[in-house]
């Protein structure tokens, strides 16, 4: 019996993993990956993406796992309109990005293609890709998928699709009002997305993987397993580690991550609240690739006029991009103004910061409530307007970072950074690797 383990240890299991064409996506299915060939060695993974998507990682992909990890590019349709190095939804203007997601489902005989080539034991996708998944099964390749949301959005996503007229188990979700819930089922409006997404969730073999942990998501992980009638497995916060000095909490870090843009009027009231805070801050801001946006050539252009000037030595405001988990990790920084980007949740949490939560649309609403129900931030209430208020981003601001009024969030925010931090190696990792083998075995 214990050469057959030995045998199924050294077994060579090739896995495929196809994520949405995001930054936000395939950074989690990079971590995913770096970890389950750090615990396995007969893990081989091949992650399948855009040249344009891979820009993201493709030098984060560490040298002593460069034979367990492989980068496989394909290539979509290369048009005037979405040329190739827009075949990525980080920094893409929104109107294009539905015109990225047909050019992906239009290429099912290129991955079929690099099914039969691969010939792969395992096929892990993403919520969007559920036609890959079908693919996959028909040639007897088992399939699971990933989401890379979190547990809470999730559920109440599929709750008002499944169970429409009847209450969401955990009220709580509710507690800024249910007028934003429009913001969140905006997603519903697209018949053909969210069948695509359940169909998804139903597909996969026996398990689901889901970014995140029982610490913060435990009920919301198990009510989706009732929900969906199989194991929602989680994978972790999945947070990309990297080192910092340590000085005292003093700064806000602000950004609405790779694929939100802000009006320029939200832009301004922003710019306003980090003013009256009188906090110190750095805030990134992009500017969105593709479509008519040849009027704003600079940052300069979408901040008040002088307000460069006024938050010299104070405030530093970057284009573009900044390594976000080392701004988080280092101790300076006291506050985190956010979109609520389920990664980006995942790291302040990892890392003790509290969050100031500005949430826009999808399922960033509910983050933001679960962030306020777990305790380790406090959101930004739009006016009778549904517009952002500069008085009441400078009010929260320094509530959550100065203020005595703050103390609980700070000390909530800390608590759980530790106990994310000091967790035991990386049990659900290990959780992950059993539920994976175990399908591959079968």
């Amino acid at each position: 019996m214990d050469s057959n383990k030995n045998e199924s240890r050294r077994r060579t299991i090739r896995v495929l993993m196809f994520p949405w064409l995001a930054y936000g996506h395939i950074t989690p299915y990079l971590e995913l990956a770096k970890k389950l060939a750090t615990k396995n060695s007969s893990f081989i993974i091949y992650i399948y993406s855009t040249p344009a998507t891979f820009t993201c990682i493709d030098k984060k992909v560490p040298q002593n796992l460069s034979n367990s990890i492989k980068l496989v590019p394909f290539h979509l349709p290369n048009t005037l309109e979405l040329p190739s190095h827009l075949h990525t939804t980080r920094g893409l203007a929104s109107h294009l990005i539905p015109k990225l997601e047909d050019a992906l489902n239009s290429s099912a005989n290129q991955f079929s293609d690099i099914l039969e080539k691969l010939a792969p034991d395992l096929f892990i996708y993403d919520c969007f890709q559920s036609w890959a998944a079908l693919l996959a099964r028909d040639r007897n390749i088992r399939a699971v998928e990933f989401m890379t949301s979190g547990a809470t959005s999730v559920g109440h996503l599929y709750h008002l699709l499944l169970r429409r007229g009847t209450e969401f188990p955990f009220p709580n979700i509710y507690q800024n009002g249910v007028e934003d819930d429009k913001r969140f089922v905006e997603i519903i409006s697209s018949v053909e997305k969210t069948n695509a997404m359940l169909e998804g969730a139903r597909v996969s073999n026996k398990i689901v993987l889901i970014k995140g942990c029982r610490e913060i998501e435990g009920k919301y992980i198990d009510y989706l397993s009732s929900l969906m009638g199989k194991k929602f497995v989680p994978v972790g916060p999945l947070v990309v580690l990297e080192s910092s000095k340590r000085e005292k909490k003093s700064t806000v870090f602000v950004s609405f991550g790779s694929e939100c843009f802000i009006t320029k009027e939200d832009i301004h009231e922003v710019a306003y609240g980090l003013e009256l805070s009188k906090c110190n801050f750095i805030w990134v801001l992009r500017l969105p690739k593709g479509g008519d946006n040849t009027n704003i050539s600079s940052i300069e252009e979408m901040l008040p006029i002088g307000f460069l000037d006024r938050a010299n030595g104070r405030g530093r405001v970057l284009e573009g991009w900044a390594p976000q988990t080392k701004i988080l990790g280092h101790a300076s920084v006291g506050g985190f103004v956010s979109h609520c980007g389920w990664n980006s949740l995942m790291e302040s949490m990892y890392f003790g910061v509290p969050v100031i939560a500005m949430p826009m649309h999808v399922d960033q609403p509910i983050n933001a409530r679960l962030v306020e129900d777990v305790g380790v931030g406090v959101e930004v209430l739009r006016d009778k307007n549904k517009r952002f208020r500069r008085e009441a981003v400078a009010e929260v601001i320094r509530s959550v970072v100065v203020e005595s009024s703050g103390k609980f969030v700070r000390k909530r925010a800390a608590d759980v950074g530790v106990k994310l931090r000091g967790k035991r190696g990386d049990e659900e990792i290990d959780e992950v690797v059993k539920e994976l083998v175990g399908l591959c075995m079968q």
